[in-house]
């Protein structure tokens, strides 16, 4: 059986036929019908992901001139059962795609390079759709270039020049992009005419954006421009009296020119143009860019008391230049005597309950309309005083001043009037009515002491307030000692004394430097004592030189508010002197400089210089000029310094109090280089291998060996001769040197002395000393060398040590192995000095050994003796 797309590419061709037959027979009627459906699990649907499948160009057109065009108005109308054209993954119409109509559509011939126009006619749709032409078969779709162009606003397909390999038949495939619903039209076949090829002929521009062309700012503008003509035109773009934006791209061979987020400053004149070697076209259109309004001041909810002036003003940009119009509580606002509308802006005058409501700015312009709200309250109350206030006390000192508050919460604003008593209050220089309505008395007296009544009136009504005013002596305050010196450690006692007012309550607040005393922080240094109603003290116990400053005692009444100020000096040793400059640095000198720490109240007295090296436990006092360093001095000269070491240095000061902290060390520097001074020490030596002469000594630490390549020269002379042997030994870690010579007798005395070096020169040797050549190994083996077994796991060994050994041994070594054994397995024992027996233990019972020994010493071993025979005992069962 056929599947269904071969079924339907069938149709098309027969579709193709038909047309033309119908236009010899009339009146014959045709059915043509087709369904496409893609199904899961048909064997069609591989046809929807084939990639492999190759994509073409075409179009159906009716000549006119070097061009051909398909026309709906030629094509015969036949009827179809079914009228459906149309791919969706549910089955289901899209309401925003219609069909296409199931009408045939004719074939179209033209000459080869003949321009095509093959038109979509596409059904009702939504804006969201997209555009492109199957050939022949789906999914083989079209592929655009420089000759072939489909335009996104028609559905159209162009073909500039015709070509053979475009012959076959174009359906028009409408996509919704946001629902994926897609529907194709009937196809239309495209054939070449044999009557000849169509000549070169200039561009002709059929596809171009309108001649005034509106864009929102921010959204994408995408101008289309493509021409048919013969050779294939090539396009190109340019704003006239400007550039065109850098942001913008062309695309599809340069037929699209889409400018991203248009702005403003991106309208203009632009021009399309079409060129190839018979001439060129142009065309030109207008972009005018529109914003809608958007505001820029929105008018807030208002609340005014009655009488009061409301005064609104809404701004929005936009373009065109947004209009306004004025709503209240959804209606068209009117203007009146007391109503102002003046573009954005609106004025009430003199505003009343009537006025109040919600209200809405409307900014407008032919592209859109906002809306900015906002409510009006109007306040009408009678004069009201919160309960706190009804009822006050205000006691106060002679000569200060007094403010009575009075402000009550009504609308409209009521006006004030003060009584005292029964009376009226007159205004003059000393007593005023403030613009808040508050009273207010300058250097009040006794006499101003009374009941003062404050009354608020408006239309609505009025209320009251009464203020009770007394007036009192002013407190007297006294904070003793004015000025104390203290030494660190020390103790004092601040007094403060108040006089004042008895029937008054009083409190005592203590200030350090205008900062209170925290009494909980202070590790117990402070203490509060309150012996008496009217005075306080301030205890200071163990006094620091962070306690030193102004003191305050400050005495707290509910009239006034009195303060006393005491200053307390402390004395103690100096501060860290400032940071230390090397100025001059030297092999064993360093010339330093600072500047002076506080002194703390007592003058210092001397400095102290400390230096500390990677080579020094921690800081050490170091040997200045001069030896003193006075008080008053700001640099010296550290001495004695080792060359090539690495220093920091630092600088602590001394007083009568005592010695301060040491100042922030100076930056490391490193002493300048010398030749080395120190001679190793504990030259010795001795043993050895025969004809070897071993020299050890103490290397010399870093801190002594003043410069880079350091190195020891080993000197050495057999006694009685007077030439010296130098070896050079490179390594300054290095403590040993062995001389070898085959002609050295063994125990030859020689004087030997070690010297050190680096790079600026020689340095001393060390004291002479004598060393003797190594001694040799053992020369002769053991004699008479003999083996009895003890019991079944011990056999005694016994020798003799010749007296013809050049070697003094050390000891001797005993090897012993089994009767079946190789002597290379032999198990080896040693003895100490001059032993000359041993007992070997753990062995095996019943079985004979092979048994040797020899004498070493630290030259070496000497030869085995010749190998005897031991057997241990039978073991008792």
């Amino acid at each position: 059986m056929a599947s269904p797309w071969k079924l339907y590419l069938l149709l098309s061709v027969i579709a193709g036929w038909l047309s033309v037959l119908t236009s010899a027979i009339p009146g014959q009627q045709t059915s043509y019908a087709a369904i496409l459906r893609r199904k899961s699990g048909s064997s069609s649907l591989a046809l929807f992901n084939n990639k492999n499948r190759p994509r073409y160009g075409g179009s159906s057109l009716e000549p006119i001139g070097q061009f051909s065009y398909s026309e709906r108005e030629r094509t015969r109308h036949y009827s179809s059962p079914t009228n459906l054209y149309q791919l969706s993954d549910g089955y289901r119409q899209d309401e925003d795609l219609g069909n296409f109509s199931g009408r045939v559509r004719s074939a179209v011939s033209v000459r080869e390079g003949q321009g095509v126009v093959l038109m979509c006619s596409p059904p009702h749709h939504s804006p969201e759709i997209t555009y492109s032409w199957v050939f022949n078969e789906y999914p083989s779709f079209v592929a655009e270039d420089s000759r072939r162009f489909i335009s996104q606003e028609t559905g159209n397909l162009y073909i500039s020049k015709a070509q053979a390999s475009d012959v076959g038949s174009y359906i028009c495939h409408v996509k919704n992009v946001l629902t994926n619903t897609r529907v194709m039209s009937p196809p239309t076949p495209l054939t070449l005419r044999n009557d000849g090829v169509m000549g070169e002929y200039e561009p002709k521009i059929e596809v171009h954006f309108p001649y005034n062309f509106n864009a929102a700012k921010g959204t994408t503008v995408r101008m289309e421009c493509f021409a048919l003509g013969n050779p294939v035109p090539t396009i190109s773009w340019r704003k006239v009296n400007g550039f065109i934006p850098s942001k913008a791209r062309l695309r599809k061979s340069q037929a699209v020119l889409e400018i991203p987020n248009v702005q403003l400053e991106d309208a203009g004149t632009y021009e399309c143009k079409a060129e190839n070697s018979r001439g060129k076209n142009a065309f030109r259109d207008q972009l005018h860019v529109y914003t809608q309004p958007q505001w820029m001041e929105k008018i807030n909810d208002t609340q005014l008391d009655s009488g009061e002036q409301l005064r609104w003003e809404c701004k929005a940009s936009g373009k065109p230049r947004p209009i306004y119009r004025w709503l209240k509580n959804g209606l068209p606002l009117l203007p009146k005597n007391t109503v102002e509308m003046v573009n954005g802006m609106l004025t009430i005058h003199n505003v009343n309950q009537s006025d109040a409501g919600m209200y809405q700015c409307l900014a407008e312009n032919i592209y859109g309309i906002i809306y900015g709200s906002a409510e009006l309250k109007v306040l009408a109350s009678a004069p009201s005083f919160e309960l706190n206030q009804r009822q006050k006390t205000i006691i106060i000192t002679k000569g200060k001043e007094v403010v009575m508050e009075c402000k009550p919460q009504a609308s409209p604003k009521p006006t004030i009037s003060w009584m005292k008593g029964d009376r009226a209050v007159r205004q003059n220089k000393r007593i005023a009515v403030l613009p808040d309505g508050s009273l207010r008395i300058l250097n009040a007296s006794k006499s101003d002491e009374g009941k003062y009544t404050c009354r608020g009136e408006n239309v609505f009504g009025s209320a009251e307030i009464t203020t009770v005013v007394s007036v009192t002596e002013p407190t007297k305050i006294e904070l003793t000692p004015k000025r104390t010196e203290l030494t660190v450690g020390e103790s004092v006692v601040l007094s403060c004394k108040a006089i004042h007012d008895p029937l008054l309550d009083i409190s005592f607040f203590w200030t350090l430097n205008e900062q209170p005393v925290d009494f909980e922080k202070e590790d117990g240094h402070f203490e509060s004592i309150r012996a008496q109603a009217s005075s306080a003290d301030l205890m200071i116990r163990n006094i620091l030189l962070v306690h030193a400053g102004r003191y305050g005692c400050r005495v707290q009444t509910t009239a006034d508010s009195v303060s006393d100020e005491a200053e307390l000096l402390v004395r103690g040793p100096p501060g860290s002197p400032g940071v230390v400059i090397v100025e001059e640095i030297t092999e064993s000198t360093a010339t330093l400089s600072w500047s002076p720490g506080a002194d703390n109240h007592s003058p210092i007295l001397y400095y102290n210089l400390q230096a500390r090296s990677p080579f020094s436990l921690g800081w050490q006092t170091v040997r200045t000029v001069p030896d003193i360093i006075s008080g008053d001095m700001e640099s010296a000269m550290a001495v004695d310094l080792n060359p090539w070491v690495e220093y920091e240095f630092r600088v602590v000061a001394t007083n009568s109090i005592g010695t301060g902290d040491p100042s922030v060390p100076s930056r490391v520097i490193r002493t300048s280089e010398a030749v080395p001074k120190t001679p190793p020490a504990n030259v010795s030596g001795g043993s050895g291998r025969r004809h070897e002469l071993v020299i050890t000594w103490e290397p010399v630490s870093e801190e002594f060996q003043n410069g880079e390549g350091f190195g020891y020269i080993v000197a050495f002379r057999p006694n009685d001769t007077r030439g010296w042997k130098e070896k050079m030994v490179t390594s300054s870690d290095a403590s040993k040197f062995i001389y070898r010579d085959e002609s050295t007798p063994p125990l030859t005395p020689f004087e030997v002395k070690v010297g050190v070096y680096n790079n600026k020169g020689d340095g001393p040797f060390s004291d002479i000393v004598f060393i003797c050549s190594a001694e040799g190994e053992p020369s002769t083996a053991p004699t008479d060398v003999k083996a009895k077994g003890l019991s079944a796991s011990e056999i005694l060994v016994s020798w003799k040590s010749s007296k013809d050994n050049v070697g003094r041994p050390l000891g001797f070594e005993v090897s012993y192995w089994k009767d079946m054994e190789q002597e290379e397995a032999a198990e080896k024992v040693k003895t100490a000095g001059n032993e000359s027996s041993i007992i070997l233990t753990e062995l095996e019972g019943n079985t004979l050994y092979h048994i040797t020994v020899r004498a070493f010493n630290k030259a070496g071993y000497g030869p085995s003796s010749t190998a005897v025979r031991g057997s241990t005992k039978k073991s008792r069962e």
